[in-house]
């Protein structure tokens, strides 16, 4: 048997540099907006979890993806997402920005129906949150000194009608607090990305859709289901 040749590294662009960045792992954080958590059944300011995502479930840049298998219910999720550039754990709430190389706007497709029934049978999530090709992100921007992380406008819209709208200043965990608390379950290392959760407003696409993604102040995201 031929041994397989090891695939291709998944990178992202970062705005203003010739060198791409290798994603080693990334992170998704659950319902960290007060709306979206009541929209999806829960309540209040519960403690932030997470879930993982394929290095190359990453789609740079966006473009066309292709509507998956095994679902009649695929939901798109717009999410602030944060690129880890120096490594660590234990990290302090108040030391996080220190770790952060950059920003970027993503979207987190999900197999909602998967997500469900994985959810009622007391079963991981996996297969409704790590595909192929379920996290299109823009290139990253290197997080200058003096951009603010706790507020911006975080926005969806599908074939121009705006389906989520909100400001990064309703998240319930900020970018420094779920640095801080993921770092004391494993440690963080360059290369990792944080998808920190989407505001209320999720839905169902179909093939033929367009989606535009967007944060205030970085570049959009666009895709388009086929």
């Amino acid at each position: 048997m031929k041994i397989p040749e090891t695939a291709t590294a998944a990178t992202l662009t970062v705005v203003g540099s010739d060198t791409p960045m290798a994603i080693r792992r990334i992170f998704c954080v659950g319902q960290n907006y007060a709306e979206h958590a009541r929209e999806m059944g829960g309540d209040g300011r519960a403690p932030p979890f997470f879930f993982t995502k394929p290095a190359d479930a990453i789609v740079p840049g966006g473009g066309d993806i292709a509507y998956p298998p095994r679902t009649s219910n695929f939901h798109y999720e717009v999410e602030l997402v944060i690129a880890i550039g120096r490594g660590g754990a234990d990290i302090p709430a108040a030391a996080a920005r220190d770790h952060v190389l950059g920003i970027a706007v993503g979207v987190d497709l999900t197999r909602r129906d998967l997500q469900a029934e994985a959810k009622a049978a007391g079963l991981p999530w996996d297969m409704s949150k790590a595909f192929d090709r379920s996290a299109p992100c823009a290139p990253i921007t290197v997080l200058a000194a003096d951009r603010r992380l706790d507020s911006g406008a975080i926005g969806l819209a599908v074939n121009g009608t705006i389906r989520q709208q909100a400001d990064i200043a309703d998240m319930i965990w900020s970018v420094d607090e779920i640095i801080a608390e993921l770092s004391t379950y494993v440690a963080l290392a360059p290369g990792d990305l944080i998808f920190t959760g989407t505001p209320a407003g999720v839905g169902a696409l179909e093939r033929g859709d367009r989606v535009r993604a967007w944060i205030e102040g970085l570049p959009e995201l666009e895709i388009e289901i086929v």
